[in-house]
């Protein structure tokens, strides 16, 4: 293995590894942080009897 074929390798893996770090993060962290809200905030409209306002 060449220089060339190892700069490149080690970029692959760069750039995988903060793939996977960021889906990882959207997973465990900003898709139920969304969900959280959205539910909270149509649980206080229906509490308050009216229907979430569409955006």
């Amino acid at each position: 293995m060449d220089l060339s074929q190892f700069s490149g390798f080690l970029v692959f893996l760069t750039v995988f590894t903060m793939g996977f770090w960021l889906m990882i993060f959207l997973i465990t962290f900003v898709i139920p942080y969304w969900l959280v809200g959205y539910f909270r905030e149509a649980w206080k409209y229906r509490k308050e009897g009216r229907a979430v306002p569409k955006k």
